[in-house]
């Protein structure tokens, strides 16, 4: 999947939506060996930088999101949308990619 590259100072969610702020990846392994960038996995961890308002119930009202501005989180690993914003990477996913909350 291709990332997006947005030149905007900010991304605002809408729905049940969630920005997250990838973490970097693991630049060797347990044993010690570095890795070059095309053997480097996707990481699963990143920390929320944005929430959108809730997914809309049955009845027009909005269901509070499970997550929070400052969360670190565990999601799954081809979800979402790969964003690009000054440098950084983001995901741009669904609340219901979202595996775990991380302490």
């Amino acid at each position: 999947m291709a990332a997006v590259s947005l030149s905007v100072s900010t991304v605002t969610p809408l729905g049940d939506r969630v920005l997250v702020k990838v973490a970097a990846a693991e630049e060797k392994t347990a044993g010690g060996i570095l890795l070059p960038d095309n053997a480097k996995e996707k990481p699963q961890v990143g920390e929320v930088v944005a929430v959108g308002p809730g997914k809309r119930n049955d009845d027009g009202s909005r269901q509070a999101p499970e997550v929070s501005t400052g969360n670190k989180v565990l999601y799954s690993k081809y979800a979402g949308t790969d964003i690009k914003l000054g440098g950084e990477d983001y995901v741009l996913l669904s609340e219901k990619d979202i595996l775990a909350v991380v302490g």
